[in-house]
């Protein structure tokens, strides 16, 4: 009797609203139940169709622009570094604030496919191979103001550790140094890293292909991949070692990126919460650029279906998150420079960076930084206007979405050029104080890097699957073991692949 009273009767069950079931379910990451075939023939389409009119006019002027880079660097190793407009006091100036700019957009490359890769986030499939490419491309353009920078460019083999007759050995002890390993390091781990991932894709393009010599040439790319048993455990162990391999690099680059200016003594560099801040604004400012590369990809090339709005709305949450963390550490600046008592700490943030002719100058009682607007702008930029993200209704706004991406891009530049140059142009003495002002040579290098990052990452989009083909297959519900079976039957109301390959069932 107590049994039976203690037992809910089936009247007393808990009746489900449908629409709040299907609310909380988590959306599929590939929309309208394509099936395997699909995939790839959305994907390979891409490589293999006519280029489109659209491409060429993106390309030929990212192209032209992308020419200002050898004419700039030329023109620098033909006449001297004195053409840039770094000179006492700001001898760090446009060079390294673009290296550091540079670097921190390739951060989220590697995020995406070796942090989310062990932590099994399947959401990274369908951005991870085109953000991948984003790190080799712009490791590239940051690679060249160091190289640039050292004056005597024939002279940088130096930098490395081999005997020579100059009896010249490198300073371990200098972040400097540990800069060339660390970068050099990430671009090599995060090539081969993107590379391992290409092979299958490259392979399903070969065995597409109408051509002799396209045949050849992505036959050779793919190394003889045959999807074999064998090749598919030798790709997944690679694959998973130098997830492995890049996970600890994509917190060390950046964190030795931030030694260059920690480990001084110069007011505004001097603090010991740069590694973690630089971090999370390279993870910032690098996830606003994979929104500003994937949104015009995602509509252009029709991958409405692949990339979906779950994936923009993911990529606008870590904005927000990381966004906050990087307001939070410009705060902490200024506690720590209020803390110390330092006065000349204190100076370097109130009166060189924040003063402004309108609010916290006349608040002060000082007169205005010279570079408030660059500080206002990076405040605007990276804490102001991310806060937007905190609504569903802007996450799932394209427009809005795409706009703070540029915010953001824009305000992370402005943050390195506050860091730098605001700290530097007022030395301790007035007698050295100057302003810098950057030079022709300064302006066109520097805007040659956006056409050359561009023009490569449109010429990748047209010679390799811009999208993992083999890594979102794995996410359809067909490539469950259990699929229509057991606890997976909910998945049975979905319609059945209307062209499968027997291949790729096979294989899957």
């Amino acid at each position: 009797m107590a049994e039976t009273a203690l037992s809910p009767s089936p009247a007393a069950a808990p009746q489900f609203d449908p629409a709040l079931v299907e609310q909380v379910a988590k959306k599929p990451l590939v929309l309208h139940g394509h099936d395997y075939h699909w995939i790839t023939e959305k994907i390979c389409t891409i490589v293999e169709e006519k280029t489109p009119a659209w491409w060429w006019r993106a390309f030929i002027p990212a192209a032209l622009l992308a020419i200002m880079v050898p004419i700039g660097f030329g023109y620098l190793i033909l006449t001297g570094v004195g053409v840039w407009g770094s000179n006492m006091p700001v001898a760090w100036a446009w060079d390294i604030t673009n290296f550091v700019f540079w670097i921190g957009i390739g951060h989220a490359g590697t995020l995406i496919s070796a942090i989310l890769f062990l932590t099994r986030q399947k959401w990274r499939t369908s951005i991870n191979r085109a953000s991948e490419a984003m790190t080799i491309f712009a490791v590239i353009c940051a690679g060249l103001f160091p190289a640039l920078h050292v004056g005597r460019v024939w002279m940088a083999w130096f930098l490395a550790p081999v005997p020579n007759s100059n009896a010249i050995w490198q300073n371990f002890r200098s972040p400097l140094l540990w800069d060339v390993f660390a970068v050099s390091t990430y671009f090599t781990v995060s090539l081969l890293f993107w590379y391992v991932g290409l092979i299958p894709d490259l392979a399903s393009v070969r065995d597409r292909a109408t051509t002799k010599v396209r045949r050849f040439l992505y036959g050779l790319l793919s190394l003889g991949w045959r999807g074999a048993n064998r090749h598919w455990r030798n790709y997944e162990m690679a694959y998973l070692i130098l997830a492995g391999i890049s996970t600890p690099l994509v917190l060390s680059v950046h964190t030795i990126v931030s030694f260059d200016f920690a480990t001084s003594v110069i007011p505004g560099w001097h603090t010991t919460i740069f590694p973690p801040y630089f971090v999370a604004g390279a993870i910032f400012g690098g996830f606003a650029m994979v929104l500003t590369l994937m949104l015009p990809a995602r509509y252009l090339y029709g991958l409405q279906d692949l990339i979906t709005m779950r994936h923009i709305d993911v990529m606008a949450k870590i904005i927000i998150l990381t966004g906050s963390i990087v307001g939070y550490a410009y705060i902490m600046e200024f506690f720590i420079a209020w803390y110390s008592q330092n006065p000349y700490e204190k100076w370097v943030f109130l009166r060189n960076r924040v003063a402004d002719p309108f609010i916290f100058g006349p608040l002060f009682g000082v007169p205005p930084a010279p570079y408030w607007w660059a500080y206002w702008a990076m405040m605007s930029c990276n804490v102001i206007s991310p806060q937007v993200f905190w609504s569903r209704k802007m996450r799932s706004n394209l427009w809005v979405v795409f706009t703070v991406s540029m915010f953001v891009n824009a305000g992370m530049w402005f943050e390195r050029f506050v860091i730098i140059c605001t700290s530097l142009h007022r030395d301790f003495l007035p007698g050295s104080w100057g302003m810098f002002y950057p030079s022709w040579v300064d302006i066109w290098t520097f805007a040659g890097t956006h056409g050359l990052f561009l023009a490569l990452f449109l010429l990748f989009c047209r010679v390799a699957p811009v999208i993992a083909i083999s890594e979102v297959k794995g996410v359809l519900p067909e490539a469950d073991p259990h699929y229509g079976h057991g606890d997976h039957a909910e998945h049975d109301a979905q319609p059945e692949p209307t062209n499968p390959s027997p291949t790729l069932k096979a294989a899957h």
